[in-house]
Protein backbone atom coordinates (compact mmCIF):
# COMPACT_ATOMS: atom_id res chain seq x y z
CA UNK A 1 0.00 0.00 0.00
CA UNK A 2 2.58 2.44 0.86
CA UNK A 3 3.43 2.88 -3.09
CA UNK A 4 0.54 3.38 -4.03
CA UNK A 5 -0.22 5.69 -1.44
CA UNK A 6 3.61 7.79 -2.25
CA UNK A 7 2.31 7.62 -6.08
CA UNK A 8 -1.03 9.21 -5.02
CA UNK A 9 0.97 11.90 -2.73
CA UNK A 10 3.05 12.27 -5.84
CA UNK A 11 0.70 12.70 -8.62
CA UNK A 12 -1.21 15.16 -6.38
CA UNK A 13 1.89 17.19 -5.52
CA UNK A 14 2.65 17.21 -9.12
CA UNK A 15 -0.35 18.71 -10.11
CA UNK A 16 -0.79 21.12 -7.68
CA UNK A 17 2.71 22.36 -8.05
CA UNK A 18 1.59 25.23 -10.89
CA UNK A 19 -1.72 26.16 -8.64
CA UNK A 20 -0.24 26.33 -5.23
CA UNK A 21 3.65 28.20 -5.81
CA UNK A 22 2.98 29.60 -9.06
CA UNK A 23 5.86 31.84 -8.82
CA UNK A 24 8.24 28.85 -7.61
CA UNK A 25 6.65 27.56 -10.98
CA UNK A 26 6.75 30.43 -13.12
CA UNK A 27 10.49 31.25 -12.40
CA UNK A 28 11.34 27.12 -13.72
CA UNK A 29 10.37 27.75 -17.03
CA UNK A 30 10.33 24.54 -19.51
CA UNK A 31 12.47 23.32 -16.66
CA UNK A 32 9.27 23.71 -14.61
CA UNK A 33 7.03 21.48 -16.87
CA UNK A 34 9.98 18.58 -17.41
CA UNK A 35 10.04 18.32 -13.63
CA UNK A 36 6.02 18.20 -13.60
CA UNK A 37 5.96 15.61 -16.14
CA UNK A 38 8.50 13.14 -14.75
CA UNK A 39 6.54 13.96 -10.94
CA UNK A 40 2.91 13.35 -12.97
CA UNK A 41 4.64 10.08 -14.79
CA UNK A 42 6.44 8.34 -11.72
CA UNK A 43 3.19 9.15 -9.71
CA UNK A 44 1.17 7.35 -12.49
CA UNK A 45 3.95 4.07 -12.20
CA UNK A 46 3.93 4.04 -8.32
CA UNK A 47 -0.15 4.18 -8.04
CA UNK A 48 -0.31 1.34 -11.01
CA UNK A 49 2.41 -0.92 -9.15
CA UNK A 50 1.56 -0.17 -5.43
CA UNK A 51 -1.98 -0.81 -6.40
CA UNK A 52 -0.77 -4.04 -8.20
CA UNK A 53 0.98 -5.16 -5.11
CA UNK A 54 -1.38 -4.12 -2.74
CA UNK A 55 -3.13 -7.14 -0.61
CA UNK A 56 -6.80 -7.71 -0.74
CA UNK A 57 -8.76 -6.57 1.61
CA UNK A 58 -12.27 -6.39 1.46
CA UNK A 59 -14.26 -3.23 3.03
CA UNK A 60 -17.54 -3.44 1.50
CA UNK A 61 -19.10 -6.28 -1.47
CA UNK A 62 -20.65 -4.78 -4.03
CA UNK A 63 -24.12 -5.60 -5.88
CA UNK A 64 -23.48 -7.37 -8.97
CA UNK A 65 -26.01 -4.65 -11.14
CA UNK A 66 -23.14 -1.70 -9.85
CA UNK A 67 -21.11 -3.36 -13.23
CA UNK A 68 -23.90 -1.84 -15.39
CA UNK A 69 -24.02 1.37 -14.02
CA UNK A 70 -20.05 1.48 -14.14
CA UNK A 71 -20.08 0.49 -17.77
CA UNK A 72 -22.63 3.70 -18.40
CA UNK A 73 -20.19 5.98 -16.45
CA UNK A 74 -17.50 4.59 -17.95
CA UNK A 75 -19.04 5.90 -21.23
CA UNK A 76 -20.11 9.00 -20.03
CA UNK A 77 -16.43 9.31 -18.49
CA UNK A 78 -14.27 8.53 -21.70
CA UNK A 79 -16.78 11.08 -23.89
CA UNK A 80 -16.27 13.94 -21.52
CA UNK A 81 -12.61 13.54 -21.65
CA UNK A 82 -13.09 13.73 -25.06
CA UNK A 83 -15.09 16.86 -24.44
CA UNK A 84 -11.66 18.93 -23.84
CA UNK A 85 -10.60 18.71 -27.71
CA UNK A 86 -13.73 19.03 -29.12
CA UNK A 87 -14.36 21.68 -31.75
CA UNK A 88 -18.42 21.44 -31.80
CA UNK A 89 -21.35 22.57 -29.96
CA UNK A 90 -20.57 21.13 -27.08
CA UNK A 91 -17.19 23.11 -26.67
CA UNK A 92 -18.05 25.47 -23.88
CA UNK A 93 -20.46 23.47 -21.84
CA UNK A 94 -18.17 22.89 -19.40
CA UNK A 95 -15.63 24.00 -18.42
CA UNK A 96 -13.40 21.03 -16.84
CA UNK A 97 -14.33 18.42 -18.89
CA UNK A 98 -10.99 16.33 -18.04
CA UNK A 99 -11.78 16.75 -14.48
CA UNK A 100 -14.82 15.88 -14.42
CA UNK A 101 -14.29 12.49 -16.72
CA UNK A 102 -12.11 11.64 -14.24
CA UNK A 103 -14.08 12.52 -11.38
CA UNK A 104 -16.59 10.29 -12.84
CA UNK A 105 -14.19 7.42 -13.71
CA UNK A 106 -13.37 7.31 -10.20
CA UNK A 107 -17.15 7.46 -8.54
CA UNK A 108 -18.11 4.43 -11.58
CA UNK A 109 -15.16 2.45 -10.40
CA UNK A 110 -15.72 2.99 -6.85
CA UNK A 111 -19.04 1.44 -7.76
CA UNK A 112 -17.55 -2.00 -8.27
CA UNK A 113 -14.45 -2.12 -6.59
CA UNK A 114 -14.75 -2.65 -2.67
CA UNK A 115 -11.25 -2.91 -1.66
CA UNK A 116 -9.28 -1.39 0.74
CA UNK A 117 -6.43 -0.56 -2.17
CA UNK A 118 -9.20 0.45 -4.84
CA UNK A 119 -10.97 2.89 -2.22
CA UNK A 120 -7.29 4.55 -1.64
CA UNK A 121 -6.64 4.34 -5.33
CA UNK A 122 -9.97 5.90 -6.57
CA UNK A 123 -11.04 7.68 -3.49
CA UNK A 124 -8.02 9.71 -3.37
CA UNK A 125 -8.15 10.78 -7.27
CA UNK A 126 -11.67 11.76 -6.99
CA UNK A 127 -10.70 13.82 -3.94
CA UNK A 128 -7.98 15.31 -6.03
CA UNK A 129 -10.11 16.50 -9.15
CA UNK A 130 -12.44 18.13 -6.91
CA UNK A 131 -9.60 19.43 -5.20
CA UNK A 132 -8.24 20.40 -8.66
CA UNK A 133 -11.10 22.00 -9.59
CA UNK A 134 -11.76 24.61 -6.74
CA UNK A 135 -8.02 25.35 -7.04
CA UNK A 136 -8.55 26.20 -10.56
CA UNK A 137 -11.59 27.96 -10.25
CA UNK A 138 -9.98 30.15 -7.56
CA UNK A 139 -7.06 31.09 -9.59
CA UNK A 140 -8.65 31.60 -12.96
CA UNK A 141 -11.15 33.13 -14.75
CA UNK A 142 -12.80 31.20 -17.88
CA UNK A 143 -13.90 32.58 -20.93
CA UNK A 144 -16.35 30.42 -22.77
CA UNK A 145 -15.53 29.27 -26.08
CA UNK A 146 -17.83 29.53 -28.86
CA UNK A 147 -19.24 26.36 -30.12
CA UNK A 148 -18.62 24.95 -33.31
CA UNK A 149 -19.93 22.91 -35.90
CA UNK A 150 -22.13 19.69 -34.67
CA UNK A 151 -20.68 17.57 -36.66
CA UNK A 152 -17.69 17.74 -34.81
CA UNK A 153 -20.18 16.06 -32.21
CA UNK A 154 -20.63 13.59 -34.05
CA UNK A 155 -17.04 12.63 -34.52
CA UNK A 156 -16.48 13.01 -30.57
CA UNK A 157 -19.38 10.25 -30.18
CA UNK A 158 -17.53 7.93 -32.59
CA UNK A 159 -14.38 8.21 -31.27
CA UNK A 160 -15.82 7.65 -27.69
CA UNK A 161 -17.41 4.43 -28.83
CA UNK A 162 -13.73 3.10 -30.39
CA UNK A 163 -11.70 4.54 -27.32
CA UNK A 164 -14.36 2.81 -24.95
CA UNK A 165 -14.04 -0.24 -26.88
CA UNK A 166 -10.09 0.24 -26.74
CA UNK A 167 -10.62 0.32 -23.31
CA UNK A 168 -12.64 -2.52 -22.77
CA UNK A 169 -10.48 -4.86 -24.98
CA UNK A 170 -7.12 -3.54 -22.27
CA UNK A 171 -9.10 -4.34 -19.09
CA UNK A 172 -9.93 -7.60 -20.92
CA UNK A 173 -6.46 -8.28 -21.89
CA UNK A 174 -4.95 -7.00 -18.06
CA UNK A 175 -7.34 -9.74 -17.23
CA UNK A 176 -10.27 -7.76 -15.89
CA UNK A 177 -13.60 -8.42 -18.12
CA UNK A 178 -15.21 -5.23 -17.76
CA UNK A 179 -18.86 -7.10 -18.42
CA UNK A 180 -20.71 -9.19 -16.16
CA UNK A 181 -21.25 -13.19 -17.71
Amino acid sequence: MLLLILGLLLWVAAHFFKRVAPEQRAAMGNAGKGLVAVGVLAGLVLMILGYRAAPFINVWTPPSFMVHINNLMMLGAVFLYGMSATKGRLRGKLRHPQLTAVKVWAIAHLLVNGDLASIILFGGLLAWAVAEVILINKSTTWDRPEPGPAKKDVVLLIITIVMFVLITGIHAWLGVWPFPA
